[in-house]
């Protein structure tokens, strides 16, 4: 009886053990597979996958195509099915074409980006003013549920103020009937990347490239706390020290805030 019993409980050790090593190495795929889409925001699943196999992984390129869809990565080109889709019905215009920006709140974007941590991973949700390039509201989370982007546009808002126009990607949770009627409550004006239009989201894109080759790759974060406190630093810093061309080298927080006490002056006036 014993020894049935501790061939059952050594069977199961077997069994924990050979899946902890099949999610480190699943971990250790999307690390590198994020790490060369960073790099390489062009490339797809096929030269992703020979880039992999360069690196020693023996992997093919179907489990590659479901990382990539899992961590929400696809290849900055023109290109159809940007994302996984909702029903065709769920999906809105895209309102940004030829519209001259040319103030704060006017319009935003949010998307979503796979984050590596020392053990495991996570996913932050990040909105940037399309005017100022300010990262205006962020959420970090363990799972891709609706419910994250939800808590990352109210907190925005409660903070910033109602944009006139949020953009997405056409992804579920952007085409979700929660997402959806959150924006309708405010009354704000919902956009969608077409299709085939590639760049029409890329600025929170080349946020998140700069994130993570500045701080994510950088440094090791161990646990969510510190992973959220790092982000939490890298975002403070950007917004209020950092540079930009786009704007004659002012930092985004002096054009968001500069404008407003711009129009309050010429209001007062």
């Amino acid at each position: 009886m014993n020894r049935v019993f501790n061939q059952s409980q050594s069977e199961k050790e077997i069994r924990r053990k050979e899946a902890e090593l099949e999610q480190e190495r699943r971990e250790q795929l999307m690390e590198k597979i994020d790490e060369i889409h960073t790099k390489y925001p062009y490339m797809g699943q096929r030269r992703i996958t020979k880039k992999l196999r360069e690196a020693d992984f023996r992997v093919g390129r179907k489990l590659v195509r479901s990382l990539m869809r899992e961590m929400t990565i696809y290849p900055i080109y023109p290109k159809p099915n940007l994302s996984k889709r909702n029903f065709k019905h769920s999906v809105v215009p895209y309102l940004l074409r030829n519209m001259p920006i040319y103030m704060p709140n006017q319009v935003w974007s949010i998307d979503i980006t796979y984050i590596k941590m020392l053990h495991g991973h996570m996913y932050l949700t990040a909105i940037i003013d399309w005017y100022s390039r300010k990262i205006v509201g962020w959420n970090l989370s363990d799972t891709l549920d609706t419910v994250h982007v939800i808590r990352a546009v109210e907190e925005a808002t409660a903070k910033y103020g109602i944009p006139g126009i949020i953009n997405s990607d056409q992804g579920t949770q952007f085409t979700s009937n929660e997402y959806k009627e959150l924006l309708k409550s405010f009354q704000i004006r919902q956009s969608m990347d077409g299709k085939s239009r590639w760049a029409d989201n890329v600025m929170i894109e080349r946020w998140f490239r700069s994130l993570k080759t500045e701080k994510i790759y950088i440094e090791e974060f161990r646990t969510p706390k510190e992973l959220r406190a790092g982000i939490r630093s890298y975002i403070r810093e950007y917004n209020t020290e950092r540079p930009h061309m786009a704007h004659d080298y002012a930092t985004p927080d002096s054009i968001y805030y500069g404008m407003f006490q711009t129009e309050a002056k010429q209001d007062a006036a």
